[in-house]
C-alpha cells in the first residue's frame, strides 16, 4: 500500500507518547473531519521517530495528514478467536494555510437504501 492516502481537518486532540516495549513508541490523536453534515472524528497514530512531529501542532488547528494504511490478522492464544486491527499511520502532517477550509474527503458510499433516499438525519 502506498504513502497514497491524505486527509484534512481539525486536530482534536494530541495524546502522550506511549512507550509500548523497549523498541517501539506509539502517539495517538485525534482528527475532525467534515463529512457533510455528521464531521467525523478519526484516531490516527504516529509511530517512533514520527511521535516527534506531533510537538509542531496544537489542538484546534487545521492540518493536513499523509498517512499509510496498515491492518493485521491476529489470533487470541486464550481462546483461538481471530480479530484484525488497522492502524493509519501517519508519517507527514503539515499546517494548513490559515482561511483555508479543509477539503471533505471524497465519498465512496450511495446516497440510496433499498430502493429509498438515504436519511441524513442519521449519524451512521
Amino acid at each position: 500500500m502506498g504513502k497514497g492516502y491524505q486527509a484534512e481537518g481539525t486536530l482534536r486532540a494530541i495524546l502522550d507518547t506511549d512507550q509500548v516495549s523497549d523498541s517501539f513508541r506509539k502517539r495517538e490523536f485525534a482528527l475532525e473531519i467534515e463529512d457533510g453534515k455528521f464531521p467525523q472524528t478519526v484516531k490516527f497514530q504516529a509511530v517512533q521517530d514520527r511521535t516527534e512531529m506531533l510537538d509542531a501542532f496544537s489542538v484546534g488547528q487545521q492540518v493536513r495528514v499523509h498517512f499509510d494504511l496498515r491492518g493485521r490478522e491476529y489470533t487470541r492464544k486464550r481462546d483461538g478467536v481471530t480479530d484484525w486491527w488497522v492502524n493509519l499511520d501517519c508519517w507527514r502532517m503539515e499546517p494548513l494555510e490559515e482561511g483555508a477550509a479543509p477539503s471533505a474527503p471524497e465519498v465512496s458510499h450511495s446516497d440510496t437504501v433499498s430502493g429509498g433516499e438515504f436519511d441524513d438525519e442519521i449519524p451512521f
